[in-house]
């Protein structure tokens, strides 16, 4: 009984299977779509391919004349209805480069036609079904047709024209030297080469696809690690407002003569906030810095701020770079976030300078006003290419980061005597 069940099993796929095929050749041989054109320039698009349309043009006019002795008897006058016939197999096959189906179905059709009409005019000396242009007409138009539709279709096409071929070489009123087994391998290997340059095509554009979601997916990953890395650093000027905050709290009811109940209680409210949530910042940005390969080292060392600008340019000047400095208004004290984001900024610009401008001069300018401060870091032109670099970098992008954190902005480019300049605007209140 199993037994008998699975062979009704088999039974019933194979009907199913045999009633669904006429659907399956109507829609890969009929109404499915092709693969469109790839504009010129396109991930995928051939460059040679207005060099094959000429080409195409002056092979499809060669095999045309080639083709029409072979529909009249030799020697006899060339009819009119020949010349139109092999001028149709000719626009048929130009017109594979822009509706390759179609034009197949029309090269078929138009085959069938010019074997039965050359099928009386052929000697049983000469090539039948396929002479020599219609093995050349048929595997273009098969060729046309694999470079555009899925390899499963581009097949079915090919055995629909063996079949053709063959039913047209059992239909006759002579003998004939059957071509069927030169003109088989021949439209088999046009085949054969569209689908694999169709094959070319797909893995360019999926590698073209893939490596923009890579490189869009590594400048976004960059930007994270930037600004976690911006986050460990502002860590520690969050930490020590919070810190105060809390010591002024617990301060304050000593200040007083006599406080009141209400105010205790409420200096008391503020520290244990203050406390509370020091120890959450801790707990949250403690995991980003523990990820950090010096965290050890430099967990507890203060954040740098422009009073060590100096420092910072005489390290650059001992590599060897010629840095100058200069500074306009009155030096003064800046919030904590901006002294950092400043010096920070100083400090990739001359760092891009020593990576990518091998023996340039460099310029800092730190100018303080009324309500902002400005760096401005420039370079002169380098005097060889600088080396490259692995990946996306992190220079004017954590730069970008640190100055939109603060409602500043960033401003960078060329200058005229082949240098580059950077230039930086970070407001000295909160954003509002």
């Amino acid at each position: 009984m199993p037994k008998l069940n699975a062979m009704t099993g088999v039974g019933t796929r194979m009907w199913t299977a045999v009633r669904g095929l006429p659907r399956m050749l109507r829609e890969d041989l009929w109404t499915a779509p092709v693969d469109p054109v790839p504009p010129m320039g396109a991930p995928g698009s051939p460059v040679w391919r207005p060099a094959f349309g000429m080409l195409l043009l002056l092979g499809v006019t060669l095999v045309a004349v080639w083709h029409v002795p072979d529909l009249v008897p030799r020697g006899a006058a060339v009819p009119e209805y020949a010349v139109l016939l092999v001028v149709c197999q000719a626009i048929a096959l130009l017109a594979g480069m822009w509706q390759p189906l179609y034009a197949w179905w029309a090269s078929l059709g138009l085959m069938a036609v010019s074997v039965r009409i050359a099928e009386s005019a052929v000697t049983p000396g000469d090539p039948f079904p396929w002479t020599g242009p219609e093995m050349a007409l048929q595997g273009g138009a098969l060729f046309l047709l694999a470079l555009r539709v899925h390899p499963r279709r581009a097949v079915l096409a090919l055995a629909l024209s063996l079949l053709t071929g063959l039913v047209s070489s059992t239909v006759t009123t002579q003998a004939h030297h059957y071509s069927l087994g030169v003109g088989a391998p021949v439209v088999i290997a046009a085949v054969g080469i569209g689908a694999a340059l169709r094959a070319l095509r797909v893995a360019r554009s999926q590698l073209v696809v893939q490596s923009g979601l890579t490189r869009e997916e590594r400048s976004r990953r960059t930007l994270l690690e930037e600004r976690n890395r911006i986050a460990r650093e502002l860590h520690d000027v969050v930490a020590h407002h919070m810190s105060v905050i809390s010591i002024q709290a617990q301060v304050a009811p000593h200040l007083v003569a006599h406080p009141s109940d209400e105010l205790r209680e409420n200096l008391a409210g503020i520290r244990e906030n203050a406390v509370q949530a020091l120890a959450e910042l801790r707990r949250v940005l403690g995991v980003l810095r523990a990820e950090d390969a010096a965290a050890d080292g430099v967990r507890h060392a203060p954040q740098p701020t422009l009073d060590r600008l100096d420092e910072l340019i005489g390290t650059v000047r001992s590599t060897g770079v010629s840095v100058t400095t200069g500074t306009t208004g009155r030096r003064r004290p800046l919030p904590p976030g901006v002294e950092l984001s400043a010096f920070r900024i100083v400090q990739e610009a001359l760092s891009n300078v020593l990576r990518h401008a091998p023996g340039a001069g460099a310029r800092v300018e730190v100018g303080y006003h009324s309500a902002a401060v400005t760096v401005r870091i420039t370079n002169t032109a380098p005097d060889a290419p600088g080396r490259p670099t692995g990946g996306v970098g992190h220079g004017l992008l954590g730069m970008r980061e640190r100055a939109a954190m603060l409602g500043g902005d960033l401003a960078h480019g060329p200058t005229p005597g082949g240098g580059y300049e950077v230039v930086a605007t970070l407001p000295l209140e909160e954003p509002s």
